[in-house]
């Protein structure tokens, strides 16, 4: 047994034992290791508060934080850091404990396996007479000893996270990094009164910086460098000044930034004058700036006022056909122009209060539209121009007071003289559309406006024949006529009255535009409104917007009189080859040279002769003929595809008729229809029941007649509407047959356009699946919805198919003319140039056979060049000109 004294590890050992200084001695490294460890352990949890202190009190100095505030304030700073760290130090020796031999070696033991040391230091208790025992003795003590070389020194624990669980230490230590980075061990010289680098040696000194205001863009000014008298800097400058050395040796009398003298200044006569040693203000006014002291200076101050900025008003409303306004605009500042502002009033003294405006309006905000800046250059001085469209406002084309703001970066405003002007807004040339938009400024004037809204459209729209092109144009206007009785009678809302003033733009821009289907009612349309702008007096810009659309009328007209001249000639050649010999051509010069005849005389103010002119054009173009050549035979399967289609589209435009014509028929029971009142007076046997006429003949009484004739009637016109529903819903059925039919032997399979056509008509076949059921379930509103979905999915599907041939023909064209060694057909389009193969406008022919070919050329290109220099052509007309003068 061995004995274990931990008091005493130094027990004296018996004769043939290791003595306990040949194991102090072999651990003697380690053992100082770990004892200096210790050491430094206690150390940190000891002391760690005042360091903590210390780091932060250079850090406050070497950052230069004294130089910013009064210098009281850092000597209490001072103290107050001197008693922590007082207190820090008194408590760290408190606690502080020298660590002992023993205690080292003992945590040295500690950290090796068996504790080694421990059990080279005891002596054998018993058995130490027995030879064996001893010999186990010796060869376990030399085991022990020999695991003394694995001894190595025991790291200390410097963590103090339970004394420290905000972890202030490391915030000091933060704060001591970053002044060593971003500070300087000179400015801890400051606070015993000397100043910066080596001119402190010599006495005070001062710095001083003036930086403009970040929108002048002028760079900032070092007082030292500035040797003048005199000063100018721009209003709002920020003034920094830093007085070193001994305080009150240097004072700053300034009377710049108009502010009252500082509580800790003296006062002079100069000015305000202070003795502080970080000074910051801005200019505000002209003065005097001076530094009073050893190397002082002082500066006539010349303050350059920031200027409001100013917008005027450049010039006129200028509107195009559309409705979209401009206005431009004049804008200036001293130093740069950032927001503007334009706000429209409603001129309430100015409006002819009469119709539906004579009750009081609804009360409404004002309009304000963000005046474009500049995207690039000078702000100070710029003319720009706003563009918006007010046309669905309210106020459109009534008069508004108009007020031009503008603000630049000192939040100074600039404000425009108040005007009262008209604000432009869209005109409508077809009655019917621009009695919707009347109707639709008095509801939103005020919806008490809405029962004579409703009686209004009503009597206007009492003949729907012989006002609306299509059915569904006069169901819209039913249906918002309906949404506003239910409304007014409910309460309308605010977003009710938005929701029909919405649902009546729609209607008269549907009304004004059409849907551009048919080129010969477009053409039509474009000549009657320029003829309505002759005579209400348009402006150049209208006659200019009208007259491109007569120009794209007129264009989209002659194609269609192209195709259709191939079908004809398909049909009957030798009609046309006998009408062709008393045919005359026109060329495309003379109808330009007419259109502008016409646009030159309007500008001039000769309305009568322009509009003589345009009724010679108008005569000219309903006799234009599309001549052909030779007959081409049979069509090709793409042309025959595009004839079934167009045959369809015919049919399912007769069946939406037809289901419109029901429709009229349930909703006057009597039999009067819109537009056959006339003829209903003068028969009202036929139209108003046989019942009713014989009652009042026989002089019985007409209520029985009526009565008997109403019921008879009523249940014939039952059953007859079912059977006409019936057969209507069999030919829709029958005609979504065809369409299926034609869907599936469409040509043009793999193309993009081929497959885009395909589905177009997949949609047209649904839509009417759905006529269909509609149909059979007596709901003939639902049905003519449908019937134009699929006539408008129909168009589409047509269009897609034209592009999908016009490819094909283009890829096929030239490689027939090599294995045919023949000429396309002659087709001729109606100025007179040569079509391809493929029915596509154009050809590789000469244009002139004639020997003066080159002034022809020359004069083109003159001609040319004069309509790229107008610039009131489209911009598509102008980019295309262009690039025919940089090719030729």
């Amino acid at each position: 047994m061995a004995s274990h004294d931990t008091a005493s590890p130094t027990p004296k050992s018996p004769p043939g034992v290791t003595a306990p200084q040949e194991i102090y001695r072999a651990v003697r490294i380690p053992l100082a290791l770990t004892r200096v460890g210790m050491v430094a352990e206690r150390v940190v949890r000891a002391f760690w508060p005042l360091w903590s202190v210390i780091f932060v009190a250079v850090a406050t100095l070497m950052l230069g934080l004294q130089d910013l505030v009064r210098i009281e304030v850092v000597w209490a700073v001072g103290a107050v850091l001197s008693l922590v760290a007082l207190a820090a130090l008194v408590q760290g020796v408190r606690k502080f404990r020298w660590p002992s031999r023993d205690g080292a070696l003992a945590r040295l033991d500690s950290s090796l396996r068996g504790n080694p040391i421990q059990s080279a230091l005891d002596t054998q208790a018993i058995g130490a007479e027995d030879a064996a025992s001893l010999a186990v003795w010796r060869a376990h003590q030399a085991r022990m000893r020999a695991r003394l070389t694995q001894a190595r020194a025991v790291q200390p624990d410097l963590r103090v996270a339970r004394a420290d669980p905000f972890a202030l230490r490391y915030v000091a230590l933060v704060a001591l990094f970053t002044a060593l980075l971003f500070g300087s061990v000179l400015r801890v010289q400051s606070v015993t009164g000397m100043g910066p680098g080596t001119d402190l040696a010599t006495g005070p000194a001062w710095e001083g910086w003036i930086e403009p205001p970040a929108y002048t863009r002028l760079p900032s000014l070092y007082l030292n460098d500035i040797t003048d008298a005199s000063l100018s800097v721009p209003e709002g400058s920020r003034l920094t000044l830093r007085l070193y050395g001994e305080v009150g040796a240097l004072k700053v009398v300034e009377t710049v930034s108009g502010n009252p003298l500082p509580s800790d200044a003296t006062s002079d006569t100069a000015g305000d004058a202070t003795s502080a040693t970080a000074q910051d203000f801005s200019v505000t006014q002209s003065g005097t700036l001076a530094i009073d002291g050893p190397g002082g200076r002082s500066w006539d101050v010349v303050m350059l006022a920031d200027m409001p900025p100013s917008v005027t008003r450049d010039g006129d409303f200028d509107t195009t056909y559309d409705g979209e306004t401009s206005l431009p605009f004049a804008a200036t500042d001293d130093h740069g122009v950032i927001t503007g502002t334009a706000r429209f009033e409603l001129a309430l003294e100015e409006v002819d209060r009469r119709y539906g405006l004579k009750v009081y309006p609804e009360p409404r905000a004002a309009i304000e539209v963000p005046l474009p800046m500049p995207i690039s250059g000078d702000r100070g001085d710029f003319t720009e121009t706003m563009i918006e469209n007010f046309s669905e406002h309210p106020w459109a084309n009534l008069p508004v007071t108009v007020s031009l703001s503008v603000g630049d970066a000192a939040e100074q405003t600039g404000l425009s003289e108040p005007e009262v002007l008209t604000l432009p807004g869209r005109r409508f040339f077809d009655p019917m559309a621009a009695a919707v938009v009347e109707q639709r400024r008095a509801l939103l004037w005020n919806r008490d406006n809405a029962r004579s809204v409703v009686q209004i459209l009503r009597a206007i729209s009492n003949k729907p024949d012989d006002i609306f092109r299509k059915a569904a144009h006069y169901l819209r206007l039913r249906t918002i006529l309906r949404n506003i009785d239910s409304y007014a009678a409910a309460g309308m809302t605010d977003q009710q009255q938005t929701e029909l003033s919405t649902a009546m733009w729609d209607l008269a821009t549907l009304l004004e535009e059409g849907n551009l289907e048919d080129a010969r009612e477009r053409l039509k349309r474009a000549q009657d409104r320029l003829s309505e702008a002759m005579k209400n007096g348009a402006s150049d810009q209208e006659i200019a917007e009208l007259m491109q659309e007569l120009r794209d009328a007129t264009d989209d007209y002659m194609r269609q009189l192209s195709r259709q001249a191939q079908q004809d000639a398909e049909q009957n050649p030798d009609a046309e080859m006998s009408q062709n010999q008393n045919s005359m051509e026109m060329s495309q010069n003379d109808l330009q040279r007419m259109m502008d005849r016409i646009q030159e005389l309007m500008e001039e103010g000769r309305m009568a002769e322009a509009q003589e002119a345009l009724e010679q054009l108008r005569e000219m173009m309903e006799n234009m003929r599309v001549t052909q050549g030779q007959g081409q035979g049979q069509g090709s399967p793409g042309q025959q595809a595009m004839e079934g289609l167009a045959e369809t589209l015919r049919e399912q435009q007769g069946l939406s008729d037809q289901a419109f014509q029901d429709l009229q028929d349930q909703s006057n029971p009597g039999g009067q229809q819109p537009g056959q009142q006339g003829e209903q007076g003068e028969q009202p046997g036929q139209q108003q029941g046989q019942g009713q006429g014989r009652g009042q003949q026989d002089g019985g009484e007409p209520g029985q007649g009526q009565g008997q004739g109403s019921g008879e009637q009523q249940g014939q016109q039952g059953q007859q509407g079912e059977s006409l529903q019936e057969n209507l819903a069999e030919r829709q059925r029958a005609l979504r047959d065809e369409l299926n039919r034609q869907r599936g032997n469409l040509p043009g399979a793999g193309t993009e356009a081929g497959e885009a056509a395909r589905e177009a008509l997949g949609r047209a076949e649904g839509a009417m699946e759905g006529a269909e059921q509609a149909l059979r379930g007596d709901d003939l509103a639902e049905a003519i919805d449908r019937q134009s979905e699929a006539m408008e999915a129909l168009r589409d599907g047509m269009r897609n198919l034209g592009e999908a041939l016009a490819q094909q023909g283009q890829e096929n064209q030239g490689q027939q003319g090599m294995a045919n060694g023949t000429e396309p057909g002659q087709q001729r389009d109606p100025l007179g140039r040569n079509a391809g193969s493929n029915g596509q406008l154009g050809s590789d022919e000469g244009l002139l056979q004639g020997e003066d070919v080159y002034r022809r050329a020359r004069d083109l290109l003159d001609e040319i060049r004069r309509r790229s220099g107008e610039g009131e052509r489209p911009e598509a007309e102008l980019d295309y000109l262009e690039r025919l003068l940089e090719r030729f």
